[in-house]
């Protein structure tokens, strides 16, 4: 990825389309107005495949005193000693 790149709102205004392609090639760029940074942009993220359910069946056990809360932890949730 490619440092920041800093234009002024005025090239912005003009040069969008040339701007956005060089954020989807991994550049980010800093619009300043009057020489003070306002904004940025920045590619958006990669889209994740979508998840499928059920993918991690048979790989994951669960105890069967899972949800069996020791006295002890749940009196200090309750803030006693």
């Amino acid at each position: 990825m490619k440092t920041d790149a800093i234009v002024n709102v005025y090239e912005a205004k003009t040069h969008l389309s040339q701007l956005l392609d060089r954020v989807a090639g991994g550049e980010e760029i800093v619009i300043a107005r009057g020489g003070r940074p306002v904004a940025q942009l920045v590619p958006l993220p990669k889209q994740r495949e979508p998840r499928v359910f059920g993918a991690w069946r048979g790989r994951v056990r669960i105890a069967p005193d899972f949800d069996v809360l020791p006295p002890e932890l749940e009196a200090a949730f309750r803030g006693e000693s």
